[in-house]
């Protein structure tokens, strides 16, 4: 049985990492036909995009009562974009930053990882909190929509492609499946094996559900649009703490226990690392980048074991 729940999780990721390519590049090409500047698509519909699997997974580990690959899903996969995805593209590419990103987006992320800190140490996640973590991310939509309102008053009439819209459309139903797959999967081979929730939580299911960061930020990076691919990462990240887990928790409080505090401790201070690297040099280096793979790396295997 646990050889065809690896079966099964390989044929999610699969499904969750190309159905998050269909909807990004059905998203962004009709971002793109409105005008929308790109640093926003960045940190809006790409972020939104290679968040979906995030979305797709903790709301459905949740609705099955699995709190903790909910709570270790989203921590997870933010130390993962911040440290393996965001470090590893720095490896391959130096990524300058804008002000906007460094001033506003990472410091917007330091607020909101230590807001969540601070709502877990009671060991729960209630209706409540997680209501308010999601006006949080309406609210930040909001001011981004304000922001970038000229450009897109200004291209609004250029014309419309309904493939791109179909693409997305697909796109999100495969991430869906995708996503209730993994988690399916995942809580079977955790059971077998007798690994503990948050372990697969924050490993498999984690990585499962950052590969899509990290193929776009790697083609972002790639073809030198460095503000795509650190928006996009930052995003996420925003997008998973208010978005995902406050929605998540809206449908069902999470408890967190001990290990998915210190987890949290753990993806604050990589925060706080990331944003304090943004600001030296208005870049992230080569070194920096395999400082944060490093760091990341050890974090990962003292998880493990």
């Amino acid at each position: 049985m646990v050889l065809f729940d690896a079966l099964f999780v390989g044929v999610a990721v699969v499904a969750l990492w190309f159905g998050a390519d269909q909807f990004v590049t059905g998203a962004g090409r009709i971002a793109r036909q409105l005008g929308v500047p790109g640093l926003v698509v960045g940190l809006t519909v790409v972020a939104f995009g290679t968040s979906a699997p995030e979305f797709a997974v903790t709301i459905d580990a949740a609705l099955a009562g699995q709190t903790d690959i909910s709570v270790a899903n989203v921590v997870g996969s933010n130390v993962l974009n911040l440290g393996f995805v965001l470090g590893g593209v720095a490896l391959v590419r130096s990524l300058a930053t804008s002000r906007a990103l460094v001033r506003r987006d990472s410091v917007l992320l330091v607020v909101t990882t230590a807001l969540l800190f601070g709502l877990v140490l009671d060991g729960r996640l209630r209706r409540l909190e997680g209501a308010l973590l999601f006006a949080g991310l309406l609210g930040y939509l909001l001011y981004l929509a304000r922001n970038g309102g000229e450009q897109l008053a200004a291209a609004v009439d250029q014309q419309f492609h309904w493939p791109d819209a179909g693409r997305l459309v697909a796109g999100l139903g495969l991430v869906v499946g995708g996503g209730h797959l993994l988690v399916l999967s995942a809580v079977d081979i955790a059971q077998a094996l007798g690994i503990s929730e948050w372990v697969i939580g924050i490993t498999v299911v984690a990585a499962g559900t950052s590969l899509p960061e990290f193929a776009t930020s790697l083609a972002a990076a790639r073809q030198g649009r460095t503000g795509i691919s650190a928006g996009s990462l930052v995003g996420s990240c925003i997008f998973n703490v208010l978005g995902v887990l406050g929605l998540a928790a809206v449908v069902h409080p999470l408890p967190v226990t001990p290990v998915g505090i210190e987890g949290t401790a753990w993806l604050l201070g990589t925060v706080v690392l990331v944003t304090v690297l943004f600001y030296t040099d208005a870049a992230l280096s080569r070194l920096e980048g395999g400082l944060l793979v490093a760091l990341n790396a050890a974090n990962w295997l003292a998880n493990l074991f």
